[in-house]
């Protein structure tokens, strides 16, 4: 089992990523005002979405059941309420193509928005990787998508300076990721952590680092998969 200390920032440090996010959030809300923003439906689109959510709404207890298992190191985790779907969460998959969380289909999944200047985005991604390491399987994945402006250079580089293996490069250079959880209330700054169903349902949320490699962690992924 992992040290919790051994992956969790310091308070200042969270205090200050939580801040650089959401600076960063507004900025490119701001620029991106009269923009395409996030995977942004069109009319039909828009009647899909809602029926998506509708089904998703109908989620609302299993929600609180498996966030009633986040403990400990990860009690930051809250139901979603109402659970609602994330299947058009559009970012660059492994191999640099566009996709959607659609495409995961059938896996549950935990999302994680994070970047090289946020200090506990950093700090936990070790845990993160251990977390799919150990918890990895056709059955559930751990999704890192980072949000760093500009070629995937540094961020590649971080991965492989601390050496981060189990864990498959997810991108939105874009930051309309970022913006589209923004938007829905799920985002405050980085890092952003989003556990949803096989069915592309939120069942929970997190804003700020946890302890994922710990027991706490894998008990949660553990409870997801069982109901």
């Amino acid at each position: 089992m992992a040290d919790g200390k051994k992956f969790f920032p310091a308070p200042r440090l969270i205090l200050a990523a939580v801040v650089a996010g959401v600076l960063a959030g507004a900025v490119a809300v701001y620029v991106r005002e009269s923009g395409s923003g996030n995977n942004t439906p069109v009319p039909a689109a828009t009647a899909s979405a809602s029926k998506d959510d509708a089904f998703c709404a109908a989620k609302t207890e299993r929600a609180k059941k498996v966030a009633a298992a986040a403990t400990g190191q990860v009690a930051a985790l809250l139901p979603a309420d109402p659970p609602q779907s994330l299947k058009g969460l559009a970012f660059n998959g492994p191999d640099g193509k566009p996709m959607t969380l659609a495409d995961r289909a059938g896996k549950t999944v935990l999302v994680n928005l994070w970047a090289t200047w946020c200090a506990p985005c950093r700090a936990e991604m070790p845990a993160l990787d251990a977390l799919q390491k150990e918890k990895g399987s056709d059955r559930f994945e751990v999704m890192t998508v980072n949000v760093d402006i500009g070629d995937d250079a540094k961020p590649k580089a971080f991965l492989d300076e601390i050496g981060v293996k189990s864990l498959a490069h997810y991108r939105d250079a874009s930051m309309d990721v970022f913006n589209d959880l923004k938007k829905r209330g799920l985002a405050l700054g980085l890092p952003v952590t989003l556990l949803v169903d096989g069915e592309g349902c939120l069942i929970g949320h997190m804003n700020g680092p946890a302890e994922w490699a710990g027991d706490d962690a894998k008990r949660l992924v553990d409870t997801a998969l069982a109901n």
